[in-house]
């Protein structure tokens, strides 16, 4: 195998990949990338038996073949090389010589036939959504998941293909995250997939802002397809719990606060708390909100700031950081937060089909 290739581009190529390979694995072959070169392109594969990402990329003077190299090993390589093309002559020993300018490196390599086969972008069910709006879809919502493994459907995000739209959870028990966006597909390809999070991270980092995004459903797995990126991972194997049993169905009180200036506060107010003592109070009243929180061993903090409401006076205590995660994650000027008392849930909604709900803390 033999091809030419911009340093840039082999670069962001192998930088997409590179992700799924765990620091250490039982199998070497598993630390590398598999390297095949044929149509004038590259495909690089990584893969860690649940997840494989595959990256196309351009490149010239090809002679077809394939071999596996030390990912993590080659980035380093190509990270350090300078911005010119790069030629690579891999030898029927699996043994690389890769040239750049005056610089020569040799890179030992296993065979390809060892490495494990990648589920193809292909289906029973196939769903097409924008790409970037996927990606923003995962945003809102990723950074409620479970870390709980005791509880596995609740560590990856559902995505609820169901009555001409994608429905996107997200929850931990404590707190839940929900985004929706319309989606066309036949109702018989009405389908519930659970993402697991590692998978998530990865959508995430490789998809682009643009273009469009197809979602293979196969049997206990999916494969993402958007431009030159292909990712196919296994499924959170389990029946997610019924999501729309805890959003509240009605309020009394809907507070209108800018969320800039609320996510700034609950930053500030939030310094003097700790992992063991983190409850901050929210106090409602008249046109003001009153973040304030009092941790013994370090101190206290308090900061007002101006809101929209006229209604009856709550004091209500959250996690700072779980109202913190969806301010960071948005980007409406203005939140609108719905509750009836301190101790029953609270909604945070905004211009967008999104809603959060937040359970309170009891504390004494």
């Amino acid at each position: 195998m033999k091809f030419t290739i911009a340093r840039a581009k082999l670069l962001d190529a192998l930088q997409k990949v590179q992700n799924v390979v765990a620091a250490r694995s039982t199998l070497q072959i598993l630390a590398n990338c598999m390297i095949r070169a044929e149509g004038g392109k590259l495909t690089i594969t990584t893969t860690d038996l649940d997840i494989s990402v595959r990256c196309e990329v351009e490149a010239r003077d090809i002679q077809e073949g394939a071999t596996t190299l030390p990912v993590r090993r080659l980035v380093g390589i190509v990270r350090e090389l300078p911005e010119q093309d790069i030629e690579m002559n891999v030898s029927e020993e699996d043994q690389a010589s890769v040239q750049c300018g005056s610089t020569f490196f040799k890179i030992v390599g296993l065979p390809m036939r060892d490495f494990p086969p990648v589920p193809a972008a292909e289906g029973s069910a196939c769903y097409r959504i924008d790409s970037g709006a996927f990606r923003e879809m995962l945003r809102k919502t990723s950074y409620a998941v479970s870390l709980d493994e005791t509880r596995r459907v609740l560590t990856g995000v559902l995505l609820a293909f169901k009555e001409g739209k994608l429905t996107m959870v997200a929850t931990d028990g404590r707190r839940l995250a929900l985004v929706e966006h319309e989606v066309e597909f036949p109702p018989e390809a009405e389908a519930e997939l659970i993402l697991p999070s590692k998978a998530v991270n990865e959508l995430m980092h490789i998809l682009r802002e643009d273009g469009d995004l197809s979602i293979y459903a196969q049997k206990g797995q999916a494969v993402f397809s958007s431009g030159e990126a292909t990712l196919s991972t296994k499924l959170v194997d389990g029946v997610y719990p019924n999501y729309r049993q805890v959003i509240p169905t009605g309020c009394d009180e809907r507070v209108v606060v800018m969320r800039e200036e609320l996510l700034t506060a609950l930053r500030r107010v939030s310094l003097v708390t700790t992992d063991k003592s983190n409850a901050t109070k929210l106090t409602f009243n008249n046109n003001q909100l009153t973040v304030s929180t009092q941790t013994p061993e370090i101190g206290e903090a308090r900061e007002s700031l101006p809101i929209k409401y006229g209604g009856k006076e709550i004091s209500v205590i959250f996690n700072p950081e779980y109202v913190m995660d969806p301010l960071r994650n948005l980007d409406s000027d203005e939140i609108f937060i719905e509750m009836s008392n301190g101790h029953s849930p609270a909604l945070v909604k905004c211009n967008l089909p999104f809603l959060y709900v937040l359970m309170p803390l009891r504390v004494n």
